[in-house]
């Protein structure tokens, strides 16, 4: 095998792809020098340990010789394995998605409208009086403490508890008969765990007419929950208590077979909150509600932690 002549052979290649061919044929697996080591089996053991020795030290020297080759193709830009073209279309970029939250407020949103409901929205710092004093809960009212409040240093301001002071800012601005919601974040000063955290949304309701009632409600309700869940949904109410209505009442609901799970507190709206904001109570009434729309979000999706939403997780997100 004429050494000269492979080395020749190299140096007249100008790519790496004919660089590669060169190499095949001497050092591939089929390659001459890949021949010679196997015909040196029908040889004496003298023989091999000569010719074995030279074939071995010649295909070592190629093989150097053309990595060498390779590098100085590479650097020359005789050949380049990445390369760009420019009349490619580039990759599209990441499309936006919506957040779960947002999915869920939108399809409230759009269910409330279609029954004449408007959306308005509140601002999220909110004054004492509005938050507390306007909806029948003054200073030092045992229901205070039913709201964990975040206060702003300095100032008789806080971070609003719930979305119903916009009742009042609402009220105070617009004559009846009216309907509204209203969603938005709000804020309790409390633990954070799978169902509860410090920053979550609520939707407010409203409704305020001459002969408006607990059935009006009760109506309403059913169907908002119908749409929203499907219409298997099953709902109740159950007494309870809320400083600005007058009776209150807890809302359940079900699908058929499974057990009972509270979603939102309501109620006949209090002359109190009606008088605050200069309604005269005997002849105006209405009802008002507020729900979380986290939970609601949870149980349409069956998601197990709140925490979720607040994750920045995009592999949760992509999943709405």
């Amino acid at each position: 095998m004429n050494k000269e002549a492979i080395l020749e052979e190299i140096n007249q290649t100008k790519n790496l792809s004919s660089l590669n061919e060169v190499c095949d044929k001497y050092l591939g697996r089929q390659g001459e020098l890949t021949e010679l080591l196997r015909s040196l089996k029908n040889l004496s053991q003298e023989e091999k340990a000569s010719q074995g020795k030279e074939i071995n030290i010649l295909k070592k020297e190629l093989e150097e010789i053309v990595n060498q080759k390779k590098e100085e193709l590479s650097q020359n830009g005789e050949e380049k394995k990445d390369w760009i073209d420019v009349t490619a279309p580039g990759p599209k970029p990441a499309e936006g998605h919506l957040h779960p939250i947002t999915i869920v407020q939108r399809q409230i949103e759009d269910i409330f409208q279609s029954m004449g409901f408007s959306v308005v929205y509140g601002p999220e710092v909110e004054t004492e009086h509005y938050n507390f004093d306007a909806l029948n809960v003054p200073k030092d009212h045992p229901a205070r403490d039913m709201w964990d409040t975040f206060w702003l240093k300095g100032l008789k301001n806080l971070l609003r508890t719930h979305t119903s002071p916009m009742q009042a800012r609402y009220m105070e601005k617009n004559n009846p008969p009216l309907r509204i919601i209203v969603p938005g974040k709000v804020f309790r000063h409390e633990a954070t765990d799978a169902s509860h955290e410090a920053q979550f949304n609520q939707v407010e309701g409203l409704m305020v007419g001459k002969d408006i009632s607990v059935a009006n409600f009760q109506a309403i309700i059913e169907e908002f929950l119908k749409r929203f869940f499907g219409p298997e949904i099953e709902m109740r109410l159950r007494p309870s208590y809320f400083p600005f209505t007058e009776p209150s009442f807890e809302i359940d609901m079900r699908r058929k077979g499974r057990s009972w799970l509270e979603i939102m507190g309501a109620g006949m709206v209090h002359p109190n909150v009606f008088e605050a904001v200069k309604y005269n109570p005997k002849e105006w009434q209405g009802f008002a509600f507020g729900m979380g729309i986290d939970r609601l979000a949870m149980l349409k999706y069956n998601i197990g932690d709140i925490r979720l939403f607040n994750s920045g997780d995009l592999r949760f997100i992509k999943q709405f």
